[in-house]
């Protein structure tokens, strides 16, 4: 099984047509905001901090580079090809290595699991944008690369980001500048129910560690120059010990 041409095309749209500069994409926050934030919650829950992180979902690669000056082998893994390619351009010194994976396919994190071992993985706002069928395989994914000593860091957007995003998507003046391209490649954010993705993760063999909620804050402002935060959820899972 792996993602529709559909999802992958329209990814590669977008990250086509993205701009190169920081913050320019509606999620690109820089890390003192999103993955340090995170980090101070997942850390304290590695069984070895000495894994190969996977930032899962890394986009043109903030978080990862952010990831990578604090751990010793850092890789960051997309869908899109050109989001590959965002990222090594915006990394010319190689702190993390980067690479397309269809996180679906079970083949390929099992390979990426025969490669790197056991590892840890950061995930930001994917799951939530990737077709329903295809959750649970992607969270089975994340299972192969967490083995029996990794750790993962879930954080998805809550239910009550819904009601926010839509009102910025049907605002008079129209969506912000920065939602606006994710609504015209046709991948507008989907819904996923605040009780399943716990239940993802227990179908996958995985037991929640910890968990809680952080608003998942984004490079966008209201018009009163507010910068935009979605509620969300987090969640740090693992074999049960």
């Amino acid at each position: 099984m792996s993602v529709t041409s559909r999802y992958r095309e329209a990814w590669e749209g977008f990250w086509r047509d993205a701009p190169e500069e920081p913050g320019a994409v509606f999620w690109d926050a820089e890390p003192a905001l999103t993955a340090g934030l995170h980090l101070a919650l997942f850390e304290p829950q590695l069984a070895d901090p000495g894994l190969a992180m996977v930032d899962l979902g890394c986009g043109n690669g903030t978080q990862t580079r952010f990831l990578a000056d604090r751990f010793r082998h850092v890789v960051g893994a997309d869908l899109s090809a050109a989001a590959i390619e965002h990222a090594r351009h915006a990394d010319p010194a190689g702190q993390a290595t980067y690479r397309v994976l269809d996180a679906v396919e079970k083949n390929e994190t099992e390979s990426l699991h025969a490669e790197l071992g056991d590892a840890n993985v950061y995930m930001r706002g994917v799951l939530h944008q990737a077709e329903p069928d295809d959750r649970q395989p992607m969270v089975d994914g994340i299972a192969a690369l967490v083995g029996d000593r990794g750790r993962v860091f879930l954080v998805e957007l809550s239910e009550a980001a819904k009601p926010v995003l839509l009102g910025l998507a049907q605002s008079p003046a129209g969506p912000p500048p920065k939602l606006a391209p994710i609504f015209q490649h046709g991948i507008a954010p989907g819904e996923v129910a605040d009780d399943a993705v716990p239940g993802y993760l227990r179908a996958a063999g995985l037991t929640v560690l910890a968990r809680g909620e952080l608003p998942l804050t984004t490079t966008e402002s209201t018009p009163d120059g507010t910068r935009i935060e979605l509620p969300s959820k987090w969640l740090v899972a693992g074999r049960a010990v």
